[in-house]
């Protein structure tokens, strides 16, 4: 029997552009320094750095009492805000990219609600009697968290002026949301230990505590007998939760779920006070202001953050392997990072691009680069 024609081929797939998503572990090594923004005058400090929800904006807070805003996306520099009158700290981007919080580190301790599109105070929270520490939005709302040497934790609605709850704790200088949105955690540095809550009981106690003295290695002299701890982050698959440190013995790893030591994460070198910045535990004076040298990629996976000596920037991998060293479950950085130019004093992954930045006296902006391989230590 006689068929009839056979149906046309389908149509040949569009010219391919390069695929744009790529996955964090193909790129984690090639991460290299592509824009390069200097402050003015050349001894100012970038004290905090924040990328807006859709990664397309980077504000840096600055030792000048200015706060310098760059498009990520074009690698420009947009505008410079001056609060020369309070100061800055801890600039942190609302869920409006036109709009931050920051900490005053001039006059008093209040923190400002500013417009960066026309450079108007939206409002004002005040009720910090002491230098804030840390500025924590929360990843579901617009309300966020404040940690102060005044030992209290403030929770905060954007909508009021008034905190919308407190807690009164000893040395509670660190906080992180986890992704969720419905736990935080609190670092006291004092106690060692890490406390989470109930975001919806925040009043109540805590329901666990995870106590770090059998890990975290005796203060270094200076720093009041206080561990340094430098910042307290999630990451985003929730499993994991960081506490950065300017010990020697480097970062601790939890388990976020149990409280356990995954490992330490040693800097390949000594960390030396020229890189490291103060903790909030130490006085201010034997370094500038900072907010952590180390930042989860997105995939929760990777750990990047400075040496502590050089200018390179390192690299660990969780999920890689873990040695026994002495008493000390640890893993060492897989690979460096090399940058000629700037320390990795604060580093921060951008969470919607394959992107992260650094600064010190300068900011820079890493991309990866096809055209260079691994950097083995």
């Amino acid at each position: 029997m006689a068929q009839g024609p056979s149906p046309p081929p389908p149509p040949p797939p569009p010219p391919s552009h390069g695929d744009k998503t790529q996955k964090t572990s193909d790129i984690i090594g090639t991460l290299r320094p592509t824009k390069l923004f200097k402050l003015s005058p050349p001894e100012t400090y970038v004290t905090s750095l924040d990328f807006d929800d859709d990664g397309q904006l980077l504000i840096a807070a600055c030792s000048d009492a200015s706060l310098q805003l760059y498009s990520a996306r074009d690698g420009t520099h947009q505008k410079t805000l001056l609060s020369q009158k309070y100061g800055c700290h801890l600039a942190r981007f609302s869920h409006h990219s036109q709009s931050i919080i920051y900490a005053s580190t001039r006059i008093d301790d209040t923190i400002r609600y500013l417009s960066t599109h026309d450079n108007n105070y939206l409002r004002y929270f005040k009720g910090h009697t002491a230098a804030v520490t840390d500025l924590t939005p929360c990843p579901g709302n617009d309300t966020f968290l404040s940690c102060s040497i005044d030992n209290t934790v403030r929770l905060w609605d954007l909508r009021s002026q008034n905190a919308q709850g407190k807690l009164n704790l000893a040395t509670p200088y660190l906080a992180a949301y986890d992704p969720s949105a419905n736990v935080i955690a609190i670092a006291s540095a004092s106690t060692s230990s890490i406390l989470l809550y109930d975001l919806k009981q925040f009043d109540k106690a805590p329901f666990a505590t995870f106590d770090l003295r059998p890990h975290d290695p005796r203060p270094a002299p200076g720093s009041n007998g206080i561990p340094e701890w430098t910042k307290l982050e999630f990451s985003n698959d929730g499993k994991s939760l960081l506490v950065a440190t300017n010990h020697s013995h480097g970062h601790l790893l939890l388990d976020a779920f149990n409280g356990e030591l995954k490992a330490h994460l040693p800097r390949p070198f000594q960390p030396t006070w020229g890189v490291l910045r103060a903790a909030p535990s130490t006085t201010p004076s034997r370094s500038a202001l900072g907010q952590g040298d180390v930042s989860f990629s997105p995939d929760g996976r990777y750990v990047i953050g400075g040496s502590g000596a050089d200018r390179d920037a390192v690299v660990w991998d969780t999920q890689g392997r873990v040695s026994k060293e002495g008493e000390r479950q640890v893993i060492r950085p897989m690979c460096s990072l090399p940058c000629d130019r700037g320390k990795a004093a604060i580093v921060l992954w951008n969470h919607r691009f394959n992107m992260m930045a650094t600064a010190d006296t300068e900011v820079i902006m890493w991309l990866p680069d096809e055209h260079v391989g691994m950097k083995s230590l």
